[in-house]
């Protein structure tokens, strides 16, 4: 599949490691749907992005090496590396967290998420042939909307993130990324579980675990009883997006 037909072309604006390579879209483009249509043959490190001051929005192409049901875990290593480059560039004591498992909030304010998409008929005990994960982080207020009318959403430049550019967040994730994977690889998927976990918003007095398939487990402190809630219905119908406008709720 050509990328003209994509609406992208080849790009070198974003300065990333090895084995990264990106695609740019133009402002109308949809990094998720594109990456998805690129990944059979462009495959593992394809980063699609889209070129706009308002909005990082990006997806990337992974080659698991896993069954889909455990596979998909990997939806953790980068929301913690999403949050790791926030993280990097906020003012300090800003407080950055996760509502589980996909909306990111910056100073309780809504501010995008992240999605995970996987082939249709990919079986569940079968290696799949990629992964896309997906992301969107609001960096500007959308025109018209006045900032602070609305407390449960904001944008990076309303809580004082410096220069809040797209290019630097995507660019920071990809590093962070590798990180993500290389301590699951050398300290197992624990330690990412950890590092979500320490941005994830819930109550006191709970034990967090996620299990093989990506399900979150929660364990109330003196109870023997343990509270599942499922990934994949919650992959399918992201909290944070809004489908209308194509971009995180505002």
């Amino acid at each position: 599949m050509p990328l003209q037909s994509l609406e992208g072309t080849l790009a070198d604006d974003l300065r990333l490691p090895p084995p990264y390579s990106s695609v740019r879209l133009r402002e109308l483009g949809d990094a998720f749907v594109q990456a998805q249509a690129l990944a059979p043959k462009h495959g593992a490190g394809t980063l699609v992005y889209v070129g706009r001051f308002d909005l990082a929005e990006f997806a990337l192409v992974m080659e698991p090496e896993q069954p889909l049901r455990q596979a998909r875990r990997v939806f953790y290593a980068g929301m913690a590396a999403l949050i790791d480059a926030l993280a990097a560039t906020a003012v300090p004591e800003t407080a950055i967290n996760v509502d589980w498992p996909d909306a990111i909030y910056v100073n309780y304010g809504l501010v995008g998420g992240a999605r995970l998409a996987w082939p249709k008929k990919a079986r569940e005990e079968e290696v799949p042939p990629w992964l896309v994960f997906g992301a969107m982080i609001r960096t500007a207020s959308t025109p018209g909307r006045e900032p602070g009318v609305n407390p449960g959403v904001t944008a990076l430049e309303e809580e004082g993130f410096a220069g809040a550019l797209s290019t630097q967040l995507i660019e920071s994730f990809a590093r962070n990324f590798m990180v993500a994977l290389d301590t699951w690889h050398e300290s197992g998927f624990a330690a990412v579980a950890r590092s979500f976990f320490e941005r994830m918003t819930r109550d006191s007095g709970l034990r967090c675990d996620i299990d093989d398939n990506g399900d979150l487990l929660l364990r109330r402190l003196m109870s023997n009883t343990t509270e599942r809630r499922e990934l994949v219905p919650r992959l399918k119908q992201p909290s944070w997006y809004d489908a209308k406008s194509k971009a995180p709720i505002a």
